[in-house]
């Protein structure tokens, strides 16, 4: 396990610990009091520098939890010692960095996967299902905020550092699932702001407004903010003879007037989701499972995301296909 913040210790770190499919053996952090106190929590070896952890363990794969400029780095020392890559969204922090990175995998032979885990929570894994049952879909609504008091803390606030801002970071996951369930837009159009704290110095966007629509006719927007409480995350999918409505923890299939069909409703299990997605990528290392978030497929997410910014930089339409 590659960097121990916050994300690491409550959601990867629990799912390599409830996996049976791994074994935690080393962990590797820069700042040396963290690095200590898990060392002794977890008793496993711990690493201050990760090419000499890479060098001194024998290593199947890596969890990489780090900053996101720091990411490539240590995806390149994993791939030129042939050590698979469980990375913490996002892929890269542009699009150009994505190719790059897509190519030194394949070169390498090792497998990279994206964590995105609603990909493996059942709640989400029902969305197609209940969409076949609402005739010809036509608008997507979707949002996914979030309050932080001060967008400006931390490395997150600055686009040199994180890439950008709500849309690269916590957008991440609401882009997966619209290019999951619906695939990559043929038009999109941005607007964002980084006003949300006119008393605090940052240059990543706290919130962004995102329109989107196919050649097929289906439209929808795309609401994201770390600022914008309380936090909620939902998908509703309009169609000619219902809607599906997706939140955390429920989706429901309902008439167009609102009445509910059906509902499927699910009690966090903390942390199944994360539990599934180390053994799922075991066994995609061993040859067993597709990797449902590999290098290639996440090409399109960066092209979302450039799309984004570059349409709230010219204030046009982008084609992100084009990208």
């Amino acid at each position: 396990m590659v960097g121990l913040g916050k994300q690491a210790l409550e959601d990867h770190v629990p799912g390599l610990l409830g996996s049976d499919a791994a074994e935690l053996v080393a962990i590797c952090d820069e700042n040396d009091a963290v690095l200590r106190e898990q060392q002794y929590r977890l008793q496993v070896n711990g690493y201050a520098n990760v090419e000499a952890m890479f060098d001194a363990e024998q290593l199947d794969f890596v969890v990489v939890c780090v900053p996101h400029d720091a990411g490539r780095q240590i995806i390149e020392a994993a791939a030129s010692r042939g050590i698979h890559v469980l990375k913490e969204k996002p892929f890269a922090t542009t699009l150009s960095e994505a190719k790059e990175l897509a190519k030194e995998c394949e070169r390498a032979g090792i497998h990279l996967m994206v964590t995105l885990q609603r990909r493996f929570n059942p709640i989400y894994t029902s969305f197609h299902q209940l969409a076949d049952q609402i005739g010809t879909p036509f608008v997507v609504d979707a949002a996914y905020t979030l309050h932080i008091a001060d967008p400006s803390e931390g490395w997150r606030g600055h686009i040199n550092r994180a890439g950008g801002g709500c849309v690269i970071d916590m957008g991440y996951h609401l882009v997966d699932m619209l290019l999951w369930y619906f695939g990559l837009p043929d038009r999109i159009l941005a607007d964002m702001s980084i006003n949300a704290r006119p008393d605090r110095d940052y240059d990543a966007e706290d919130t962004a407004l995102i329109h989107f629509s196919y050649d097929s006719g289906l439209y929808g927007s795309l609401l994201l903010s770390r600022f914008i409480g309380p936090k909620t995350e939902q998908i509703r999918l309009v169609g000619s003879k219902g809607i599906v409505h997706l939140e955390r923890g429920r989706i429901q299939r309902l008439t167009n007037d609102g009445e509910v069909v059906e509902s499927l409703a699910r009690e966090q299990a903390w942390p199944s989701a994360a539990v599934s997605q180390v053994n799922h990528f075991c066994r995609v290392v061993e040859g067993l499972r597709p990797n449902v978030s590999g290098p290639r497929e996440n090409l399109a997410h960066l092209s979302f995301i450039q799309g984004c910014y570059e349409s709230a930089r010219t204030r046009t339409y982008v084609n992100p296909k084009e990208l």
